[in-house]
């Protein structure tokens, strides 16, 4: 029995886990809305450009956070390094986020479009009075200079701050040819369907555009939704299409880049007009995720500049909560983020206490276990009473063989008889799984624990244990558990339940060190509360006490 009911919690646990979208869909504009954005969006869409990219003329940027590369010619942000990560795949080199070389292509591009949407500087190159750049004080700017073209002279300037990953991108703009100008920025997220190092089966989440505004919230675009409008030639992809505020960009594990129309506590950039936000597949099979900024005219001989923040770097939550509303949402806990949220921020809260992540790790656990304990006891107690009745059960099997109707009536007496409800440990347990499920995607999408160390060997608790010692440990509480648990009549279901924590922990050796220390702590504790429990009830039973 006790078997049948571990496999069913297991079994729920994945259904809940895989079909909650099926059940709790995101939530979707109404069709007058979303038939509104779409008209909006296809209004005087960007005849921009769509055109492969050029090889680049690099123009590198280096800070104590980053090393960026421009591309001189045309200015978009092709290459950025983020010094102070690790690669995922190779923990000897630093992570680079942004690129536009063979492995795969992820880039920031932005230029300026006249009111028919096309570039106003298509063909024209900038050029840069240097090829290196490096932080010397606080800030960095790198200004790239256009010819006039069109009675229009126009800068594009970048500027770096020190122990940021905030990129300031402003238009300086000098009106010379007689006559006002309507122009618009034109911002871009562009990259490929490849996947980022490290997806894995077991540690996969999500990588694609995402958008937030104050009408639509926080929504995610996936490259399917995306790949279904290019064959179906509509835009029919769920997200707000036009907005006074909010942010856009694309995530995937532990790292984002978006586009800011609003910082925290500052003004919006869309002050001449809602922004327009285009998310499509280009014509060239690259993903774009794109906001179009109105600007006001620019009169006969006036000069005008438009700038914008990027953040491109780490999810941690405590710097990008302080770039822009609700900037915290790109850190992506999924369907959970309910559960999630509230457990990172007590990690967080008990780290800046304790000062390492790993021992905060294991604090957290007890207090999760500890206020989950009325739960946890109710379906240990039922299990330490089957557990306890196990010798009668087997009894009742071998006295009634292969007649079920009888084995059954008996079995139900004996269950009257002794007071045990035979599914009392299954709602216990179903009521925890959204908190433990949060708890996975708390500690799983926390870039806060890259590169954290707990104890000796794990120095990076986002990685696999190197040595393994945290898995085997994991498959040792398994294993002890089963001699806490009631034991089957079943031989065959005997069998399986041992073989069960070996194929259990199988995954966890390519775990996140981070989540199995999570779970060995966790495992320790419910064999000291079972064993306990255990105890008590045999106790009872062995002075003619009917536990209750």
């Amino acid at each position: 029995m006790d078997f049948k009911r571990l496999m069913a919690f297991f079994a729920i646990s994945v259904a809940i886990f895989a079909g909650w979208e099926h059940f709790f869909p995101s939530p979707k504009p109404n069709p007058a809305q979303q038939a509104a954005q779409q008209q909006t969006a296809a209004a005087p869409a960007k005849a921009s450009a769509e055109a492969a990219l050029a090889p680049a003329s690099p123009i590198t940027v280096t800070t104590d956070t980053v090393k960026a590369v421009i591309d001189e010619k045309s200015g978009d942000l092709r290459q950025l390094t983020l010094l102070q990560y690790k690669a995922t795949g190779d923990e000897h080199k630093p992570f680079v986020l942004f690129n536009d070389g063979k492995e795969y292509t992820y880039v920031a591009q932005s230029e300026l479009l006249d009111a028919q949407g096309n570039n106003v500087l298509k063909g024209i190159s900038f050029t840069a009075p240097q090829k290196q750049y490096s932080l010397e004080g606080d800030k960095v700017e790198v200004r790239l200079s256009a010819p006039e073209t069109n009675g229009l002279k126009i800068d594009k300037v970048y500027t770096f701050t020190k122990g940021s990953y905030l990129v300031n991108v402003r238009f300086d703009i000098t009106n010379s040819n007689g006559q006002p100008v309507n122009l618009s920025a034109d911002y871009r997220i562009v990259r490929d369907h490849s996947e980022p190092e490290g997806q894995g089966y077991f540690t996969r989440s999500y990588v694609g555009p995402v958008v937030y505004t104050p009408e639509g919230g926080f929504q995610k675009v996936s490259f399917s939704d995306l790949d279904d409008d290019a064959k179906s030639g509509k835009s029919e992809a769920e997200y707000i299409r036009k907005t006074p505020t909010g942010w856009l960009g694309m995530i995937e594990h532990h790292f984002m880049s978006t586009w800011i129309l609003q910082p925290k506590d500052g003004q919006s950039v869309c002050t001449a007009g809602d922004c327009r936000i285009d998310i499509k597949r280009r014509n060239d099979n690259l993903y774009s995720a794109s906001v179009s900024v109105p600007l006001a005219a620019i009169q006969a001989g006036a000069k005008a500049e438009t700038a914008i923040n990027l953040y491109a770097g780490p999810q941690t939550t405590s710097v990008i909560a302080n770039i822009a509303d609700k900037l915290q949402l790109a850190k992506d806990y999924g369907k959970v983020h309910w559960f999630a949220s509230p457990l990172f921020w007590l990690l967080n809260q008990l780290h800046n206490i304790i000062g390492n992540w790993g021992w905060a790790i294991i604090v957290l656990t007890i207090i999760v276990k500890a206020v989950l304990y009325p739960l946890t006891n109710a379906s240990y107690r039922s299990m330490a009473k089957m557990r306890a009745a196990a010798p009668k059960l087997q009894a009742i099997k071998e006295k009634y063989g292969d007649d079920r109707m009888a084995q059954q009536q008996a079995m139900m007496q004996l269950y009257k008889d002794e007071k045990i409800n035979p599914l009392g440990g299954c709602l216990p347990m179903l009521l925890q799984i959204p908190v433990f499920i949060g708890l996975y995607w708390a500690l799983f999408a926390s870039v806060e624990l890259r590169q954290a160390p707990w104890l000796g060997w794990i120095t990076d608790l986002s990685r696999p244990d190197p040595f393994y010692i945290l898995p085997f440990i994991m498959a040792a509480t398994m294993f002890a558990q089963t001699y806490l648990n009631p034991p089957s009549t079943d031989p065959m279901q005997a069998k399986m339940m041992k073989i069960m924590p070996l194929v259990f922990s199988i995954m966890f050796f390519f775990f996140p060190a981070g989540l199995v220390l999570y779970w060995v702590v966790n495992n320790l504790l419910t064999i000291a509360q079972q064993w306990h429990i255990n105890r008590s009830i045999e106790k009872q039973r062995a002075q003619g006490e009917v536990v209750s």
